[in-house]
């Protein structure tokens, strides 16, 4: 019976030994980076991004709708809307305006005006203005999480 077996195949180990030191080089200047900045006493890495990882990317809660608004000719107000649905302090009306460029002025009117005959019935509005491939507007009734009023947002009552 024959034995085979293969050779060990010359010139594999400086793969192996190239990686590791790779690895080292890394770790080091990994470590050094701390040291850097505390001697300089800024930081070498972008504040930009820092802050933007600190912060985290802004999510926008828009809960599943429970009813929809779209204003059509010859259809009902979003007044007369809002007082044909249950009355629910929880619900919160987002209005959603979509505009193309230059149109933000129109939209804005068109989305402040829906948002003023809203609170005239006592509902909870926000309204959510992007820009978008056609102008748009419609409403979205939803059990939203509770609106935050902050010093630096718009009004939301």
């Amino acid at each position: 019976m024959t034995r085979t077996s293969t050779p060990p195949r010359a010139g594999q180990g400086w793969q192996l030994i190239l990686a590791d030191l790779a690895l080292i080089l890394f770790l080091l200047a990994l470590s050094a980076l701390p040291a850097a900045e505390s001697e300089k006493g800024r930081r070498l890495a972008d504040d930009k991004a820092r802050k933007k990882d600190a912060l985290g990317t802004a999510q926008l809660m828009v809960a599943p709708a429970q009813a929809l608004y779209r204003p059509l000719s010859g259809g009902p107000s979003l007044g007369a809307w809002l007082d044909a649905q249950a009355p629910d302090p929880r619900a919160t009306l987002t209005i959603f305006a979509t505009h193309t460029q230059g149109e933000e002025a129109a939209a804005w009117a068109q989305a402040e005006a829906l948002a003023a005959e809203a609170r005239a019935r006592g509902a909870q509005v926000r309204t959510i203005i992007t820009v978008g491939p056609a102008p748009d507007v419609y409403a979205s009734l939803a059990y939203d999480t509770v609106i935050a009023k902050h010093e630096d947002a718009g009004d939301t009552s």
